[in-house]
């Protein structure tokens, strides 16, 4: 192979060697090899048979050497080698790339988990935003609003969403558990003495459309056959997810649920026109839409 210039096999002809023949010829790959060159002071290429060769002559003399042997099966000593070369084991001669490398995999680990807290930060300012949109648009148009209860305790712009929204749901004649699981939706627009559910906002930030919906549907077979107004609140960039989700068979027939989307830019956008000059909730469907 080496007089025919065959390239770029080295490693898979070296494997299929040693399992021919596992006490003459060792495995080999990239690991392995800086593990010998480490442990050797050698500077061997990957790809070159006459460096294989002197490699292997080397692994079963140094072998030899040990008393007793390794084993007189190659593959481990190539996995010493290879725990060298990856770092696993620590000799004078990988020391410093070891330290190296733990400190560059701490760093990268560190600048993950940096970004990490900041994205969850983001989202959950963003749609603490929202949240705030749609109780400040609600309140205006004269409903009461409860907010996700897990929620309530938030601030956004300085207010606290417990001062401006209701601190428990109405009587809805519901069990006590589907009544928790209701108290859990983002927002929530009431009637103005608070006695019934108007309007339910879903707000999908990077949470599952799918799972969104179906909380919106299980809501809506639970309340009967009272009208109500549903909407997701989600970012502009996934709107086709909504839309493609909004066409699936199981969607197609909502009966009492009137479901829609919300795009956030255009939430924010016309929040003050919606709280000026809308009379009720039939003013979100100005910017509201419905599957493509």
């Amino acid at each position: 192979m080496d007089q025919r210039e065959i390239k770029g096999l080295g490693p898979a002809v070296a494997n299929i060697l040693y399992f021919l023949h596992p006490t003459l010829f060792p495995p080999f790959n990239t690991a392995i090899l800086r593990g010998f060159n480490l442990l050797f002071g050698d500077s061997k290429k990957l790809g070159s048979w006459p460096a294989y060769l002197e490699m292997r002559a080397v692994i079963r003399e140094s072998n030899a050497l040990l008393s007793p042997a390794l084993s007189t099966d190659l593959g481990a000593f190539s996995g010493l080698l290879f725990d060298i070369g990856v770092g696993k084991l620590v000799t004078e001669s990988n020391a410093v790339s070891v330290l190296t490398r733990e400190r560059e995999v701490i760093e990268k680990v560190t600048r993950q988990r940096h970004r990490e807290v900041e994205n969850d930060q983001r989202e959950e300012s963003e749609h603490l935003k929202i949240q705030y949109l749609l109780t400040k648009i609600g309140t205006s148009l004269g409903y009461a609003v409860h907010v996700a209860t897990n929620d309530r305790g938030m601030s956004y712009d300085g207010q606290c969403l417990s001062f401006l929204t209701v601190e428990s749901l109405p009587d809805l004649g519901l069990p006590e558990d589907l009544l928790q699981t209701i108290s859990l939706i983002d927002v929530l627009w009431l009637t103005p003495e608070g006695s019934g559910i108007v309007c339910a906002f879903e707000v999908e930030k990077s949470t599952s459309i799918y799972s969104g919906i179906l909380r919106l549907i299980d809501l809506a077979h639970s309340m009967g056959e009272k009208p109500l107004h549903f909407f997701l609140v989600a970012p502009d960039k996934r709107e086709r997810e909504i839309q493609a989700q909004l066409c699936r068979p199981a969607f197609s027939d909502l009966k009492n649920l009137d479901l829609r989307y919300i795009l956030f830019s255009e939430l924010c956008e016309h929040c003050a026109g919606l709280c000026k000059f809308g009379d009720d909730h039939r003013v979100m469907l100005k910017i509201a839409r419905g599957k493509a």
